[in-house]
This record gives C-alpha cells, sequence and structure tokens, in this order.
C-alpha cells in the first residue's frame, strides 16, 4: 500500500500541487501505521525516521543533513505522528474518496438500484444532464477544499516531523567537536606529509646540486695552479649548477606559500595564475576586503589545482574564476565547459582541496556530472 501511494506521490509531482500534498498526507498517514511496530526497534527507527525527513525536507524546500542516533526522539515522533499524521490523512482519505464518488456517480448514475446523490452538492439523479452538471459543481468544490485544507495539513506534518527528529543543540555540538577533530587530524596528516615532500625535494634537488657545486668548486680550487683553463671551466660549470639549484629552491618556496600571495594578494595572484592557465579563464573579482593569509593561500591552491586539473583532463576550450566576499565568507567558484566526471575519490586532488577547506571551517561542493560542465565551489570563512 505504502508503495502504491509514493507512486502516486511522484506523479502528482509533474501534474499539480494539490496531488502533490494529497499524496503527502496519504503517504504520512498510511507510513505511521506501517512504522509503529517498527519504531520499537532502533535499528530499524533511524532509517525510517530519516527517510521522513528527507521527504518533509523536500517537501518544504529545506536542505536536511544527517541526524545522529536518536531512538527516544523517534518515539516521540510516532506519537506526534499518531495524532497529525493519522488525523491530516483522514482528512485527505475524505477528499479522496468523495472525488472518487464523485466520478464513479457521474458515470454510472444508471447502474445504481436507487436514485444516487453525490456528496456535497447534489439534486437525485435521473439523467446525464443532471449527472454532468453536478458532478462538474461537486469535482470544482472538493478540489477547492482540496487546494485549502490540504497545504496547511501536508506543511504542518512536514514541520512537525523535521521539528521533532531535527538533532538537538548537544547532538549538533557533538557532531561538531567530531568532525573538527576529525579534520585535525586530516590537516596534521596531510602537514607531516607535506614536510616529508619538502624534505625529499630538498634533498634530492637542491641539495643535491649543491653538493655538487662544493665538489666542483673544490677540484677548480686545487687545479688552478697547475691548469686555469680547466679550473675556469669548472667555476662555469658550477654557475650554471648554482643557477639551477636557486630555480629548483624557488619552486619548493612557491609549494610553501607562493610569493605571489605576498607581494600582490588574492586578486593579483588569480590573475597570474588565470594568465598562465592551459586555457582562456575569465577572472571575475568582487570585493575582498581583509582576507586572512591562510584561507587566501587555500583560495589559490584550491584554484591551482583546479585549472591544472582543468588544462590535463577535462578537454575544455574556457573556465572561469569567480570570488568575492559575503560577509564573513569567502566564496570561490572555479567553473570549466569540459567532459566533466571530477570526483575527489579518482585521484583529481579535490580530496586535498576539501581537506585544507575543512582544516578552516571551510566547504567544498563539486558539480561536474558526466559531459559537463564542471563547477566547484568554495566557502571559508573570514573571522
Amino acid at each position: 500500500m505504502l508503495g502504491i501511494l509514493r507512486a502516486v506521490r511522484e506523479r502528482s509531482l509533474k501534474s499539480s500541487r494539490s496531488g502533490v500534498y494529497l499524496a503527502e498526507v496519504l503517504v504520512a498517514a498510511t507510513a505511521t501505521l506501517v512504522a509503529a511496530p517498527l519504531l520499537c526497534v532502533p535499528s530499524l527507527a533511524q532509517p525510517w525516521a530519516e527517510q521522513h525527513r528527507r521527504r518533509a525536507g523536500a517537501l518544504l524546500g529545506r536542505p536536511v543533513e544527517p541526524r545522529p542516533r536518536a531512538a527516544r526522539r523517534n518515539i516521540v515522533w510516532l506519537a506526534a505522528q499518531i495524532g497529525l499524521g493519522l488525523s491530516s490523512g483522514a482528512v485527505a482519505v475524505l477528499l479522496a474518496g468523495c472525488l472518487l464518488l464523485t466520478l464513479v456517480t457521474a458515470v454510472l448514475w444508471w447502474a445504481f438500484p436507487w436514485t444516487p446523490w453525490l456528496p456535497v452538492v447534489s439534486d437525485p439523479i435521473t439523467d446525464w444532464g443532471a449527472a454532468i452538471s453536478l458532478s462538474a459543481v461537486n469535482i470544482f468544490v472538493l478540489s477547492g477544499l482540496a487546494a485549502l485544507v490540504l497545504p496547511p495539513l501536508a506543511g504542518a506534518h512536514a514541520r512537525c516531523c523535521l521539528a521533532i527528529l531535527a538533532p538537538s543543540p548537544e547532538e549538533r555540538l557533538v557532531e561538531r567537536v567530531t568532525e573538527l577533530t576529525r579534520t585535525r587530524v586530516d590537516v596534521l596528516q596531510a602537514h607531516s606529509a607535506e614536510l616529508r615532500r619538502i624534505e625529499r625535494d630538498l634533498h634530492d634537488g637542491t641539495q643535491a646540486r649543491l653538493v655538487a657545486i662544493a665538489m666542483r668548486l673544490a677540484v677548480a680550487d686545487e687545479t688552478y695552479a697547475e691548469d686555469p683553463g680547466a679550473a675556469a671551466v669548472l667555476v662555469r660549470q658550477a654557475q650554471a649548477e648554482t643557477e639551477e639549484a636557486m630555480t629548483e629552491l624557488r619552486s619548493v618556496i612557491h609549494t610553501i606559500y607562493p610569493p605571489v600571495l605576498a607581494d600582490q594578494g588574492l586578486a593579483g595572484a588569480l590573475a597570474t595564475l588565470a594568465a598562465r592557465a592551459g586555457v582562456p579563464v575569465r577572472l571575475d573579482v568582487g570585493p575582498l576586503g581583509e582576507v586572512p593569509a591562510a584561507v587566501e593561500a587555500v583560495a589559490y591552491f584550491a584554484a591551482t589545482e583546479a585549472l591544472a586539473n582543468t588544462a590535463r583532463h577535462s578537454g575544455a576550450t574556457e573556465a572561469s574564476i569567480s570570488v568575492a566576499r559575503d560577509g564573513a565568507l569567502l566564496r570561490l567558484r572555479i567553473a570549466d565547459n569540459g567532459i566533466g566526471g571530477a570526483h575527489p575519490a579518482r585521484g583529481t586532488g579535490l580530496d586535498g582541496m576539501r581537506r585544507r577547506a575543512a582544516a578552516l571551517d571551510g566547504a567544498v561542493t563539486v558539480d561536474s556530472p558526466e559531459g559537463g560542465p564542471t563547477v566547484i565551489a568554495l566557502e571559508l570563512p573570514c573571522a
């Protein structure tokens, strides 16, 4: 029965809002009866209650986040359902039954062994003229009643469901502490990995070149008295090695904190990044105000990673970056017209972007369906 009612509700979403509210109230009432014995089992209560929260949030247009397991609140929700859900469902069933009776009576009035009457506005039906006119009046009146009564009932039921099943302040605090603990661990691990990478880059690159330079200069010092020409060649080679070592050192420093951020700020750094990207980039920079250095770094590295993925993987012909301050939040949006399919689990650097943002209590959303386009949005608190 519940499956049939759900199917009716899905079809009504495409037809009329009154049908949506009618189906919503019917599903709520029927689900209450079906769920009553299940809610006594905590393992079954949680998914059932969460399903009702999602449906209520969809009806009211509110985002619904997962909540901790709360058996007591589920039982309270059941008690409220018995009062509100069943009464609302009774009204919906009455209206639906009257509409159905009106339609049947209007078509089959001649088959009744007695003179039929319609449920709201009626006279004895003895011919097709009375059947058509009276049924039209009844359908109009019943539809009007449904449009007036069902939206408040469905809305009240949905708001009651969200209010009762919403996480308590204590649960939100516990969830927040858990999230911060998890992100702190992620940040510490990422920091350790970054230090290891920097140490490896310096050891294998810059340090090795400095050792080679020292050896060439030592040999040049020993051979200068006997062969000044050979010593000069060694000095020139050491000079070339020094320039290469400086280039590698700048590259390592750039990955720690880009000098362009310190010199030009976030707007200038993004402009430089857009000019050097592998695809044409449209940059839109709004008012930024005073942005903390840590937030600037996260935003810059996120844009760097996103544009690098765009150039290497997306096949895009253009991209865009928009950044602006919205109160206490810095909002950054990177988009491209590529093939899409970007996902943190595919090793595109998006997971690292998410960890960087989470360390600052920020959030990253990725919208990248197959076929594109790809849109990456960051929200970073600046307070």
